[in-house]
């Protein structure tokens, strides 16, 4: 009778064992799948690792990434200012009071983005695309080719990252309504008329083609005419330098022009404007020459042609 209940017990004590084995198996099975999806290193094609729960401490090393944060709400905690500038540009100087400066994005500060210790780096693989390496010391980074695809498809990349989707579907639709009716007012006063986009520099003469950052929204967006040969322009390039004389081989109905601040550049333009050349060309004929800014019009983002396509709605209405 002994015998019989030791090896019971024996029986009952080994069940046990092998239960509670069973469920530590379990338990870290559990555990490790856990680990998986929580503890994740985040590579340089994903998402900031806080942007799912809490705003992401972005760099961004583009200012036209840097406005397409902004255009979804987001402040980034650093960012490169424009090449010529010596701040960021002028259209949204005030939105990024709380920014630390980063340099010129050619030659970016490296140690004052090292000192803002931030979640996620934001590149344009134009001016930092060999650089890589050296950002994911300091950050994972998220790389993009702002020639792929358009300002949109930009916007609805990061709003996939920082969680904000809606919004960046809703930004464009606010966008694309608003272009249908500026699309009619441009219409009322030129009619089918070709256009061209020039730009006055201390020095230059440039003729905007295709390419961004002019080329979209006039053509693309507001589907004007391009004047004659600008379809024929170098598309990798956004401008032609040209001299006064060729002008009128452009024939253009309007013409968009950007002349630059600076005092030679305003000197230029008035010596262009009392240029018998300039006088003679079908556009200025017609009233239709069009004065815009460099900013917001040369700032290939969400925000720069929201702003362009306001200011265009604006200056139309009024003629």
């Amino acid at each position: 009778m002994l015998k019989k209940n030791l090896m019971l017990l024996l029986t009952i004590s080994l069940v046990l064992v092998l239960a509670a084995c069973g469920t530590a198996k379990t338990s870290t099975s559990a555990s490790g799948d856990s680990n998986k999806n929580t503890n994740v290193s985040t590579p340089a094609d994903s998402t900031s690792p806080t942007a799912s729960s809490g705003e992401p401490r972005i760099a961004s090393m583009s200012i036209h990434l840097t406005n397409d944060l902004l255009s979804l709400g987001i402040t980034p905690v650093g960012s490169v200012i424009g090449g010529e500038a010596k701040g960021f540009l002028s259209h949204v100087a005030d939105r990024l009071k709380d920014t630390t400066p980063l340099g010129p994005v050619k030659d970016p500060d490296m140690e004052a983005l090292l000192a803002l210790k931030p979640d996620v780096i934001y590149l344009d693989e134009e001016f930092s695309g060999d650089d890589v390496a050296k950002f994911e010391k300091i950050a994972p980074v998220h790389v993009f080719n702002l020639d792929n695809g358009t300002w949109r498809d930009h916007l609805k990349e990061i709003g996939k990252l920082v969680n904000r989707e809606q919004q960046a579907e809703k930004y464009i639709q606010a966008y694309e309504a608003e272009t249908k009716e500026v699309k009619s007012l441009i219409h009322n006063q030129i009619g089918d008329g070709s256009v061209m986009a020039i730009r006055v520099t201390a020095k230059e003469l440039r003729v905007f083609s295709t390419r961004r950052p002019m080329g979209p929204i006039l053509y693309d967006d507001l589907g004007l005419t391009p004047a004659k040969g600008i379809k024929e322009m170098d598309a990798s390039k956004p401008y032609q330098v040209v001299s006064r004389e060729v002008l009128p081989d452009y024939d253009a109905d309007a013409i968009f022009v950007v002349v630059n601040s600076d005092d030679e550049a305003q000197t230029m333009f008035k010596e262009l404007q009392n240029n018998p050349i300039w006088q003679g060309l079908k556009a200025v004929k017609a009233g239709h020459v069009y004065p815009i800014g460099a900013q917001p019009w040369l700032d290939y983002s969400s925000i720069g042609n929201k702003m362009a396509m306001d200011e265009a709605k604006e200056m139309f209405s009024k003629k």
